[in-house]
């Protein structure tokens, strides 16, 4: 299984997107595709995210069972812990 969550991103994403997953809430995808197809579908992202952001995240069999990628400024960084990928909140700079 793949989902990919957005925020700010072009309508026309959204549209390509919408052609391979379902839109399970706004801005959100799900779909279970193979390596290849979830390549293809992150390229289409990295491609057309413009100002937004996007997490895609996936099952995979590693200790955690799932593995993640992101894109676009957004206040979650992903670190790495000693081989376990957890995610590290920047301070809110908007006030």
């Amino acid at each position: 299984m793949m989902v990919v969550a957005t925020e700010n991103v072009p309508p026309r994403l959204r549209g390509r997107l919408a052609l391979w997953l379902i839109e399970v809430r706004s801005g959100v995808y799900v779909g279970n595709y193979s390596v290849r197809v979830r390549e293809m579908i992150w390229d289409q992202v990295a491609a057309g995210v413009e100002e937004g952001n996007a997490v895609m995240v996936w099952a995979d069999p590693g200790d955690a069972g799932y593995d993640f990628r992101t894109i676009g400024e957004n206040r979650r960084v992903p670190k790495d812990m000693d081989g376990v990928r957890l995610i590290s909140f920047l301070p809110d700079t908007s006030g």
